[in-house]
């Protein structure tokens, strides 16, 4: 279980009670107990148990005076933000509540919330960057985290060096150095670390302690943060900024929705580093919708139970899986064979998570035949849904891969991509050994 922080008491007056309470009994209380209520006042909304959803699109201020107060934390004039609410590009009670809540998780200072988690990494990255300035990123990414680096960044003199996830401490001094004098020899700077652990498909852990290290050995770290993708552990199982991150990561479609019937992105983190990311967000819009944010905090008051309903099921999974003689090996978080990554892993979780890869002896037909089989699990992209979804990554999330980089990354053709739900294991078994008799 995670431990609860204790968040910082900056109430707005619409939706927050006048004394948010964080402690029970002279202890902190756990995020499990703050999904239920923290950040909202029933008595500001008719008494309403849960909030509402707010739908409108601005907010009528209480006087003039207030109104340009509010603009110029608005626009950066006054520091300190907005001090209510304004326009809902901007800021709305049921995404403030959300992003209040979401800060609980990681033990982070502030939260942003985004109508995807590609939207939070474009805006994270554009806000950081300038022309001639170069990103570190770990591999391997998301394919569109990735790509967004690679092709879309460079349209604007943005560069990038990057590292496989397992790197040691030698390693990841020797990329500082040369993300420097690639930075220097563009007129730029190093602003912006950006890491993917577990690495989408393959589960390779970075050592974000080590990135850390090296970091600080070679830049600023005010000027320089380390922004990692949690997506895949978080918010239970890995608590970044307990080691060394700035930022973290989430697209919440996956676990943190967990019912695989919304689409929204989060980063939180350090306070002057999310001010950047929630200026240009202002600018651009990209926040979370009204029904999104609500859907949220519902699936937020359930996370920690769904997570560890799916994280008992893989492992039941996964030990039969490693048995069976139509596989070949298994990318899972609970069976590391690697010295090194199991020493990342024994430092920064706490939990080996419910999606993982399997290699099932083959190419690509035999993978087909395994996922055109089954029939509890479904064949879709994503993960951290309630059901047990199936994918074949180089075929589809990685298809825009190029094959060389596919191959450099482990991200073969016998590779299927699991993320378990929360059904009962024995069907779960069952289905994948009928499944596998096909192949």
């Amino acid at each position: 279980m995670t431990d609860a922080i204790d968040p910082v008491d900056q109430p707005t007056p619409r939706r927050k009670p006048k004394e948010l309470i964080t402690t029970i009994g002279g202890r902190p209380m756990k995020p499990s107990t703050l999904m239920m209520g923290y950040g909202y006042d029933p008595v500001l909304s008719e008494g309403s148990l849960k909030p509402p959803i707010f739908l409108t699109s601005t907010f009528a201020f209480e006087n003039a005076a207030a109104g340009k107060r509010h603009f110029e934390g608005i626009t950066g004039k006054r520091a300190g933000g907005a001090e209510g609410l304004v326009y809902s590009r901007f800021n709305a009670p049921n995404q403030e509540i959300l992003e209040d809540r979401l800060a609980i998780w990681d033990g982070a200072e502030e939260a942003l919330s985004f109508s995807s988690g590609m939207t939070a990494i474009a805006i994270l990255m554009l806000a950081a960057c300038k022309a001639g300035d170069v990103i570190v990123h770990s591999g391997p990414l998301y394919a569109a985290s990735e790509g967004f680096v690679a092709k879309i960044m460079a349209k604007y003199g943005v560069t990038y060096v990057d590292f496989p996830a397992g790197a040691t401490p030698e390693q990841l001094d020797e990329v500082m150095r040369k993300a420097k004098a690639q930075a220097e020899a563009q007129g730029g700077e190093v602003p912006l670390i950006y890491l993917e652990s577990p690495g989408n498909p393959t589960n390779a852990l970075v050592d974000v302690e080590a990135v850390k290290t090296a970091r600080d050995a070679h830049f600023d770290p005010d000027r320089c943060p380390i922004a990692i993708d949690n997506t895949f552990l978080g918010p239970l199982w890995q608590r970044p900024l307990d080691q060394g991150a700035d930022l973290v990561v989430y697209s919440l479609t996956k676990y943190v929705g967990g019912h695989s019937d919304l689409v929204a992105g989060s980063v939180s983190g350090k306070k002057r580093f999310i001010d950047a990311i929630r200026a240009l967000r202002n600018t651009m819009g990209g926040i979370a919708d009204p029904n999104t944010a609500w859907m949220l905090l519902r699936s937020l008051e359930t996370v920690e139970l769904r997570m560890e309903r799916a994280g008992q099921n893989a492992e039941r999974v996964c030990a039969f899986l490693s048995q069976h003689p139509k596989v070949e090996g298994l990318g899972y978080l609970g069976m590391i064979k690697d010295p090194r990554q199991q020493d990342i892993y024994n430092r920064h979780c706490t939990g080996a998570g419910s999606t993982f890869s399997v290699f099932i002896k083959g190419g690509e037909a035999e993978c087909f035949r395994f996922l055109d089989a089954l029939k509890v699990a479904k064949l879709a992209v994503s993960l951290g849904g309630t059901e047990t979804l199936a994918s074949h990554p180089a075929s589809m999330t990685h298809l825009s891969v190029p094959d060389e980089r596919k191959a450099a990354l482990g991200i073969t053709d016998n590779l299927v991509r699991i993320s378990i739900g929360i059904e009962d294991p024995d069907d779960l078994i069952a289905d994948f050994d009928q499944a596998l008799a096909k192949v």
